[in-house]
Formats: structure tokens, C-alpha cells, sequence
């Protein structure tokens, strides 16, 4: 029996018991369409996070005290403003090292009130991280050096607190003192689930007052170019670690928390598209069901060929394309069935999600794959009938 017509008698054979087919294929369509989706959703979080990171800058050092990891505990911060200046002298370029002091406090012009993130930084903020201004000017030396109360609002905090008016020269209190605007902030989002457009920039000195505290969150530090980074990093953890005997800290870069996050939603793609996988072989289980239920309704058929000179191999090949179809059939809609309810999750949802050629290729390829699988114990049972005894079935 050629292949043409092996194929031209599955098509008819599927045709001719048409609700079985469909309902054996679903299972098919399901687990092809649930792994299109959440490898879709997984790659679409990494790339928005791989975004994300790349959107603060480029050549970034982030130095924290304590152990950066998962499942590391909270480290109580002991630098501050003396370590900037050290950090500055190690690195040689003060103007590609700042500071950071974080806290929550409320923000108010007249009745209007919103809880925005305080960031105490200084000049050199502008040099390392990417962040656009929409008008006025940012934190100047002049500004950390007197303790000036003024402030750089991210575009949220000000539209809620001046809506159409601008807010540039104004005054806006925080935590009870007023500080006076001298910037506003292109909308930038979220990074991490931080809105960053509700951060409220003043000078660090301010903000040590502000809290009442003398210590510092982190220091950042730029690198001139890609390699330069390791060296720089090395450079000021033993500055760090000969300052403080015994203590630690840590130097995270762009680069390492890119590969630690990527790490992490790639397993997590992987394990959701293995859940998604446990669908695709109970389809498979069904398509191996219904195949044995056709060969025995279809003994005498099978009895008849062989007598009329058809081999094991033709019996074996027909089946074998009959349940090849079914899963690549149930393949194909499983994969329109997965990239639109991909696209629809995007587009009504914040779930970003991104549909790649390799899980298409690789789910098409599954469901080929378990049509095989599946239907090889079928396929040989029929060609191993005896045509005689075939024949005499009822």
C-alpha cells in the first residue's frame, strides 16, 4: 500500500467516525495549548524583567551590606556617608558613585495626599542610573552640601498632587517639612513591582534628617564599560572588607542578577510546561484507547486486506497514520488555541507574554511525537491479526 493512499484511508477513517475523533483530539489540543501558553507567559516575565533591568543602566554595580541571595536574611546597613566618600576615592571617579536612603512618608499639597517612596541620593544619581527628566533641573552638590529642602518628583506623585498645574517651584510637604520642586520625572513604570513613578528624590543629607538616621541603604556604582565591571567590583569589596574586619557585603551587577532571575523563571518554564505536558500524555493515553477500540471494530476489515494480499506493514502503517493525525490535527489547534489565548492574556491582562518559534516547533513536535508513541501498540496489534481468524470475527 503506498503512502498516498495509507493516508487517503486514515483521513476517511477519521472522517467517518467524526465526534470520536474530535473528542479523542482534545485532550491533544488542551495540553498543546496550556504548553504554548505558559512557556509564552514564562519567557514574556523574563524578558520584561531582563527590560527592566536593562532600563536602570548599563554597567551598574549595586554594593549592599550582607549576603545577596535567596533566602539570605536582612543585614542591618552600618554604611554611610564617610563610605561614599571611600567607595569614591577607591573607584577614582567620584562622579560615577551615589547613595541611596530609603523611606515611605507621606506627600501633601493642600487636600491632596499620596504615600510615595523617599529616596535621599545625591548629584551623581543622573551618571549611573537612566532617568530622563521632564522639566526643571535635578539635585545639585549645592543642595546635599546646605541640606536644601527641595525635591525631584517621579510623574505619578505629581499628577495626583498637581494634576494640570506645574509643579515646578512649588511647594510640597513631606512628613510634615516643606520641600520646595525643582523637578519632575518622565514616566518611567515599574521595576521589580516598584512604581517608580511614585519615588520622590531629595538630597541625602535632607533625607538622614528627615528619618532620623545617619546610615545609608546602598551605594551605586558605574563602570566605564562592560570590562570594567568585574574589576571594579573586586576593587571595592576589599575596600570594604579591610574598612570592616568581619563584615561582609556584597557587589550584585547587572549581569549576575540577570542570570539568577533567568535562571529561576527558566526552571519555572520548564516546570510549568511539564504540568501543562501531563494533559498532552492523558491525550495520548485516549488517542492509544481509541486506537485499540478500531482495531477491533475494524477486524474483519483488517482480515480482508490481508487476504486480499495486504502485509503487516501496510495494516501497521495505516494505523500508525490514523493516530499520527489525530495528534498532529489536535496539534495545530492546540497551538492557534494556545497563541491566541496568549495574545488575549497580554492584551487584557498585566501578563506579558511572548510567543517563541521553539515552543510552536516543540509542541507541534510533542504532539507528533505521542500520535507515535501512542499509536505503535494499536498499529502492531492489527498487523499482527491473523487474516483467517479476522475474517471469522463478528
Amino acid at each position: 500500500m503506498k503512502g498516498a493512499e495509507a493516508l487517503r484511508m486514515a483521513l476517511e477513517a477519521l472522517r467517518v467516525n467524526r465526534l470520536r475523533s474530535a473528542l479523542t483530539m482534545f485532550g491533544v489540543v488542551i495540553g498543546v495549548s496550556a504548553v504554548v501558553v505558559l512557556v509564552a507567559i514564562g519567557t514574556g516575565a523574563k524578558e520584561a524583567i531582563e527590560g527592566e533591568i536593562a532600563g536602570l543602566g548599563s554597567n551598574i554595580i549595586l554594593v549592599v551590606p550582607g549576603q545577596v541571595g535567596l533566602g539570605a536574611a536582612p543585614t542591618q546597613s552600618r554604611l554611610d556617608l564617610g563610605d561614599v566618600a571611600f567607595v569614591r576615592r577607591v573607584v577614582g571617579d567620584p562622579g560615577k558613585v551615589t547613595v541611596a536612603v530609603n523611606s515611605g512618608e507621606s506627600v501633601r499639597v493642600g487636600r491632596n495626599e499620596v504615600f510615595a517612596t523617599i529616596t535621599g541620593t545625591d548629584e551623581n544619581l543622573p551618571n549611573i542610573f537612566e532617568r530622563p527628566l521632564r522639566r526643571g533641573r535635578y539635585l545639585s552638590a549645592t543642595d546635599v552640601d546646605t541640606r536644601r529642602r527641595v525635591a525631584v518628583l517621579g510623574s505619578e506623585v505629581a499628577d495626583k498632587l498637581f494634576g494640570d498645574v506645574d509643579p515646578i517651584g512649588r511647594q510640597a510637604t513631606i512628613a510634615g517639612v516643606r520641600f520646595r520642586v525643582v523637578g519632575l520625572y518622565e514616566p518611567v513604570g515599574a521595576t521589580f513591582g516598584v512604581a517608580r513613578d511614585q519615588e520622590v528624590h531629595i538630597p541625602v543629607t535632607t533625607a538622614q534628617r528627615l528619618v532620623g538616621l545617619s546610615r545609608i541603604n546602598g551605594i551605586a556604582v558605574g563602570a566605564s564599560g562592560p570590562d570594567e565591571i568585574e574589576p571594579l567590583r573586586q576593587r571595592v569589596l576589599q575596600g570594604l572588607s579591610g574598612r570592616y574586619p568581619g563584615e561582609r557585603f556584597s557587589a550584585v551587577t547587572q549581569t549576575q542578577l540577570l542570570g539568577t532571575i533567568g535562571s529561576v523563571l527558566g526552571m519555572l518554564t520548564g516546570v510549568l510546561a511539564a504540568i501543562a505536558g501531563i494533559s498532552l500524555l492523558v491525550g495520548g493515553v485516549g488517542v492509544s484507547n481509541i486506537m485499540l477500540v478500531s482495531v477491533r471494530e475494524r477486524t474483519r476489515e483488517i482480515g480482508l486486506r490481508k487476504a486480499l494480499g495486504a502485509r503487516g506493514g501496510d495494516v501497521l502503517r495505516q494505523f500508525l497514520i490514523e493516530a499520527v493525525l489525530l495528534t498532529t490535527i489536535g496539534g495545530v489547534l492546540g497551538i492557534l488555541l494556545g497563541v491566541g489565548g496568549s495574545l488575549l492574556i497580554e492584551a487584557l491582562s498585566p501578563v506579558p507574554a511572548a510567543i517563541t518559534w521553539w515552543s510552536i516547533a516543540l509542541a507541534f513536535g510533542v504532539s507528533a511525537a505521542v500520535g507515535v508513541f501512542f499509536g505503535v501498540a494499536p498499529a502492531r496489534r492489527a498487523a499482527a491479526l491473523d487474516p483467517v481468524i479476522a475474517l471469522r470475527a463478528e
